[in-house]
């Protein structure tokens, strides 16, 4: 195989999830001589995108699924770019554009002119989704996998599912620890002594003084209410919450915490470059989504050392059940505070409990997850199927 003469396309909805996980993709197949493009709404604009990509497309499509660009326009320029463009492969991400590209490119697939895979970062259909929309998601999954050759699950119970619906082939369906996670960047011996007293300087703590941290885009999912409602029942004046991340609702939040009246102990970042800081200088990271495939977050921290409390959904169990966090149910709020409290009193604990999530980290980081997508490449662009009898047996 020539790997000077593969042509690679990635999808995605928007141009965020390029620049926040796939960079290091686009560049590692670029220096083994691949052609890799992009595409996405918003990709023009990303100036990251633009710099690390062979070339980007511009998409109109849009998150919401209901939005008639996404069948009107979206499918005719898929086609029209996979055409233009001459891919063998093309791997696509996020709900709305991994549906349309499918859809858009299943006569391609069948012809034998290219391999779609497709990485589900967390099926919409789970343990707390609504039974309603868990069918209708389930529907649309089972559907679109007549149109998949590869399906990438990045958490146990999305593997179990997708093998228990029989979404594709058994021998189809890949297991990846997720995404990838920088275990170099997010290593507790960068980040300086100088970094966290600054740190502490800006939010005006004493030396004494510990805080939790949240870092999540403030959206319903990712339960920030649940997270201040614990901190209040903490009562303990020399902790402090801080919240990093933008979103619709950061002012209901702002005003949750004053009715709350723990307002003086909560602080909120907005957007920050400094994570890595954030979660070192961090007694402990909170996660108390309702929902995530396998949350970056949680694998930041526990690559720099620190715990994480987190809800016992999937994905985050994945990660917690190396001894190096707290898990609790969802919603419970008592339990969440209770956990915090632990942590608190705890010292040596929470220490041992940062020093297993670095090391379990190790099987999550980046350069091994590279390496897991070359060689699924690798298969795909040599595996040859029978697509007539595996439509014929999904009946």
């Amino acid at each position: 195989m020539d790997d000077r003469k593969i042509s690679l396309l990635m999808c995605t909805t928007v141009a965020g999830t390029l620049r926040a996980f796939l960079l290091p993709y686009a560049l590692y197949f670029r220096e083994l001589g691949w052609r890799v493009d992009a595409a996405a709404h918003g990709v023009s604009a990303c100036e990251e995108c633009v710099n690390v990509f062979d070339r980007v497309w511009e998409v109109e499509w849009s998150r919401n699924p209901l939005d008639p660009r996404n069948i009107l326009q979206a499918v005719r320029t898929i086609r029209a770019i996979v055409t233009s463009g001459g891919y063998q492969l093309v791997h696509v991400h996020t709900p709305v554009a991994s549906f349309i590209s499918r859809y858009a490119l299943r006569k391609y697939r069948l012809d034998g002119q290219i391999k779609v895979i497709y990485t589900a970062h967390g099926f919409h259909f789970h343990r707390e989704g609504n039974p309603v929309q868990n069918l209708a998601f389930r529907y649309l999954e089972k559907v679109a996998g007549r149109w998949t050759d590869y399906i990438v699950v990045i958490n146990r119970e999305d593997e179990q599912s997708a093998r228990r619906l029989r979404l594709v082939s058994q021998e189809r369906i890949e297991y990846m620890p997720g995404i990838g996670v920088d275990t170099e960047l997010y290593n507790p011996t960068r980040v300086s002594d100088d970094a966290i007293l600054q740190l502490r300087k800006e939010l005006k703590l004493s030396s004494n003084e510990r805080f939790f941290l949240m870092v999540a885009e403030f959206i319903p999912r990712k339960r920030h209410e649940d997270a201040l409602v614990a901190f209040s029942r903490l009562r303990r004046p020399d902790v402090h919450l801080v919240l990093a991340g933008e979103g619709v609702l950061f002012s209901d939040m702002k005003m949750l915490a004053e009715r709350l009246g723990i307002q003086r102990n909560v602080h909120f970042l907005g957007f920050r470059r400094d994570v890595p800081v954030l979660m070192r200088a961090a007694y402990c990271v909170l996660l108390v989504s309702k929902q995530e495939g396998l949350p970056r977050s949680a694998m930041e921290s526990l690559s720099l050392q620190t715990p994480v409390i987190g809800t016992d959904i999937r994905g985050i169990s994945d990660l917690l059940n190396h001894e190096c966090g707290l898990l609790i149910p969802f919603g419970d709020v008592e339990r969440l505070a209770s956990a915090m409290a632990w942590i608190l009193d705890h010292d040596e604990d929470a220490r041992l409990m940062g020093i297993h999530g670095r090391q379990a980290m190790m099987d999550y980081d980046l350069q091994n997850i590279v390496k897991l997508h070359q060689q699924l490449y690798n298969k795909a662009l040599d595996f040859k199927k029978n697509d007539e009898r595996f439509d014929k047996n999904l009946g």
